[in-house]
């Protein structure tokens, strides 16, 4: 273990407001709702409960128990309604039927929105106190009444189970309902030459960790059955599993399209076929020549060809294009190009178009950024500092904007001009809130956020809140099941609901993210919430509308949200590190996925390998454990980040940079670049995964600082 004196206690308060919430509700039981009193006072209460009720959603069942049937007493009342759903959700997961019948007696007639899913938990609670009679009648009861509803396909399976007629009609009213791919799983194993069974899975279920080999099957077994439709449904399936070369050889025979025949190309390009996805890219040019896709597969071109074929496949890009993005990148890769071929007049007269006609694309951006870096390798730092602030006027949604306001402030104080430089960090802190370089703004100004040498001796406070992100679409019904967090019922119900998976709307994407995150599914919902960003620099109705969520501080907590806060904190204090790095560092390495296994065998939230882990064991005398527990692999992962900080005396960025890549190859860099300036040593990282990975994980700190330490969140809050 280090020796190094930690310079603040352990003070991580987590504030849920629980003490405070059970007064309240003592309060409201003795008051009662209809108690004798002014209107004020009777609205007041409401405002209470209904906040007393948001405090209680993400406790355990056994702490909300007596509040909730507290709240149930309020007759008459939605809060009472939906405590007495709770009661009776909870109660079913303890396995009290009698208990989950009793808060369900009557609530359909004064809770409807909800009142399909009320029918399916009385007969659930009904099986639960054995009274199979009435489940049975209860389930018929919920088909007779709500027949279009997707809960009919849970009565549909509880039927079936006994009568198969009813997992028939599951599978022709309700193919995307989760229960209904159970069926299809439980017949598939008793028969596997069902094809129609195996392709509503690879339309409804790509979130089983199956699917791949479903997939496989339906060709391997099948392929002279199936129709163009099918083979666009088992593309789209590879492809969101990112098996690239097996998406190309399936949008090859889906029907002709722009975006299929486009994907064929990339996806060959991806997996290395390089002569191969060249001929794909001709092919689609020539079937589709005005497409909006067609631009990109001649810039992919350009890429595999040589110069004098690459160019003139650049040139008719810049001409049938009609999106400014496109134009742009094809005249910067015309640049790089000419000036590969020393065609220097050519080259100026190009860059000249770009940045005049093009000034404002993401294109512009990075031309102006690579002239900046060899102004600085000619130590012409006014000239870098001029080019990073036409980036912050021309392109200040670029990729590349963040880094140059932040170089602009370090170059600004290299020529002494220290207002210049301090009002460039402040921009980046207000322009560009949540990158890596906000964080190393925020340690040039001054605040008490840890820099590379110091992030592990800090124990930040960690305040935490119940409000998450509203649902921008879906059923009332979802939107009461997601607004409880009985995010389970949610997320089943969405399946059904969500019929545009291939071409999203924004709004659905950001719904989708959010649901997945509810049960867990953080590797692909974090992806869903992250591509909104992607997609707004391309799309213009989703960059409004991301702008509007980007506003709002749940948005941002759905995406670097706190799982497994507690094993973090604990471990984190047992080896005398910054919870929230590890926490950063946890959610680059595995999105905190538990059961996660990378291709060389790298496992569980800290995705620790296995060698490692049995060496790791010995050291701390460690008999037993299993890689795919949070709290083992935790207990693993912060011996190892601590042992890599020991190599490095503390030096985090050292030791996150050794955790990924190694402490030999760490240990080169440092032999070769020295440790003087830590910022142009993280640029100057000559490995881009590791590179990317420092950058990542200290951005994931610099966002948890920003979110749930109200000491940085008011500095941030003055700030903009």
């Amino acid at each position: 273990m280090s020796t190094t004196k930690r310079i603040t206690p352990a003070s991580i308060v987590i504030t849920t407001g629980v003490g405070a919430l059970l007064l309240g509700i003592a309060l409201v039981a003795v008051v009662g709702f209809n108690s004798p009193r002014n209107q004020s006072q009777e609205q007041l209460s409401k405002g209470k409960t209904a906040t007393t009720l948001s405090k209680l959603l993400p406790l355990e069942p056994g702490k909300r128990a007596i509040p909730l049937e507290a709240l149930a007493q309020l007759k008459g009342s939605q809060v009472a309604n939906r405590a007495r759903y709770l009661l009776a959700s909870d109660s079913i997961q303890q396995r009290q039927g009698k208990s989950a019948l009793d808060a369900l007696a009557g609530l359909e007639a004064s809770y409807p929105v909800l009142a399909p899913e009320i029918l399916i938990k009385r007969a659930q609670a009904y099986e639960l106190a054995g009274n199979a009679a009435q489940a049975k009648a209860t389930w018929q009861a919920l088909l007779q009444n709500y027949p279009q509803e997707p809960a009919a396909a849970e009565a549909l399976y509880a039927l079936g189970r006994t009568q198969p007629q009813y997992w028939d009609k599951a599978i022709a009213q309700f193919p995307s309902h989760p229960q209904t791919v159970t069926i299809a799983q439980t017949r598939l194993q008793q028969n596997q030459k069902q094809p129609q069974l195996l392709l509503l899975l690879a339309r409804h279920a790509l979130y089983l960790p199956n699917i791949t080999s479903v997939l496989d099957q339906l060709i391997s077994q099948y392929k002279n059955q199936l129709q163009p439709e099918d083979w666009s449904a088992i593309a789209f399936g590879y492809w969101e599993k990112q098996d690239y070369a097996k998406a190309a050889a399936a949008y090859a025979k889906a029907p002709l399209t722009a975006r299929h025949a486009y994907r064929t190309g990339r996806g060959l390009q991806l997996e290395g076929n390089q002569e191969q996805a060249v001929k794909a890219y001709q092919r689609m040019i020539t079937q589709f020549p005005q497409a909006p896709e067609t631009p990109t597969a001649l810039l992919k071109l350009a890429e595999l060809t040589p110069a004098t074929q690459a160019l003139a496949y650049l040139n008719q890009a810049i001409k049938i294009s009609q999106n400014p993005r496109q134009v742009g990148e094809a005249l910067f890769a015309k640049v790089n190009l000419l000036n590969s071929l020393h065609s220097v007049r050519e080259s100026l007269q190009t860059r000249q178009m770009l940045l005049t006609t093009y000034s404002k694309t993401e294109a512009a951006a990075q031309l102006r950024w690579m002239e900046a870096q060899r102004h600085i390798e000619a130590q012409d730092y006014a000239s870098a500092f001029n080019l990073a602030q036409e980036i912050g006027r021309d392109n200040p949604d670029s990729e590349v904007a963040p880094q140059a306001a932040f170089w602009s402030g370090k170059w600004a104080h290299r020529l002494g001009r220290k207002v210049a430089a301090k009002k460039a960090f402040q921009q980046v802190l207000v322009n560009h809130p949540e990158s890596y370089y906000a964080w190393r703004a925020a340690v040039q100004l001054g605040w008490d956020v840890g820099d590379f040498a110091t992030v592990r001796q800090l124990q930040p406070q960690i305040t935490t809140t119940n409000e998450r992100l509203a649902l921008p679409t879906g059923s009332a019904s979802l939107q009461e099941l997601y607004r409880l967090q009985q995010d389970r019922e949610a997320w089943v119900r969405w399946q059904w609901e969500y019929r545009n998976r291939i071409d999203s709307s924004p709004e659905e994407q950001l719904t989708d993210g959010l649901l997945r995150l509810g049960v867990g599914d953080n590797l692909d919902g974090l992806f869903m919430l992250e591509n909104l960003q992607t997609r707004s620099q391309t799309e213009p109705q989703t960059q409004t509308k991301y702008q509007l969520w980007q506003q709002q501080l749940e948005y941002w907590q759905a995406l670097y949200p706190l799982p497994f806060l507690s094993p973090i904190t604990n471990w984190s204090k047992a080896r005398e590190l910054n919870p929230l790095l590890v926490m950063a560092l946890i959610r680059q390495e595995s999105r905190f996925q538990p059961q996660i296994r990378s291709a060389v065998g790298a496992t569980g939230l800290m995705q620790v390998m296995p060698e490692t882990a049995t060496w790791i064991a010995q050291q701390i005398k460690l008999p037993r454990y299993k890689l795919d527990n949070p709290n083992d692999n935790i207990k693993l992962g912060t011996w190892y980040l601590d042992y890599t900080h020991q190599e490095y005396q503390d030096n985090s960025m050292l030791a996150v940079a050794s955790y990924n890549a190694g402490p030999g190859n760490v240990a080169d860099w440092v032999k070769k670049s020295g440790q003087g300036d830590p910022d142009a040593f993280v640029e100057a990282i000559p490995f881009p995964e590791t590179q990317g990975y420092v950058k990542a994980v200290f951005e994931n700190y610099w966002n948890y600082q920003r979110l749930y330490n109200p000491e940085i969140s008011e500095l941030m809050q003055k700030e903009s």
